[in-house]
């Protein structure tokens, strides 16, 4: 089998695909920005790579999100929520952690299925 590595780097891939599973860093949006706005540019981000690897949200498997409050919570689902199409919600794990910097407000870790 062999295994695909989406924008490669030094210290990781945005995105490998191995067996028609997708599996993406962790996304994140600009720091500074509220968590609204952030979730938002995780989520074309995510998009952008799915498009890359031949699948796109509707093929979601798993996702964890990771957010620097979970006072944020309801304004990240509200985002969330908007972009995930009925009936298309993979499974999901929502925890708080330190990210990066404190700028940071959620990073969203993504594994779909391709078709």
């Amino acid at each position: 089998m062999s295994i695909t590595r989406i924008n490669p780097g030094p210290r990781m891939s945005q995105a490998v695909i191995h067996n028609g599973t997708v599996y993406l860093a962790g996304q994140i949006g600009a720091p500074g920005e509220d968590v609204e706005t952030q979730t938002r540019a995780v989520l074309a981000a995510i998009d952008a790579l799915l498009a890359e690897a031949g699948t796109d949200r509707t093929r979601l498997l798993q996702a964890t999100v990771w957010l620097a409050d979970m006072a944020d919570f309801a304004a990240m689902n509200r985002v969330w929520e908007e972009w995930i199409g009925p009936g298309q919600a993979p499974t999901r794990a929502t925890g708080e952690v330190r990210l990066a910097t404190p700028d940071y407000k959620v990073e969203i870790i993504i594994i779909a299925a391709q078709p």
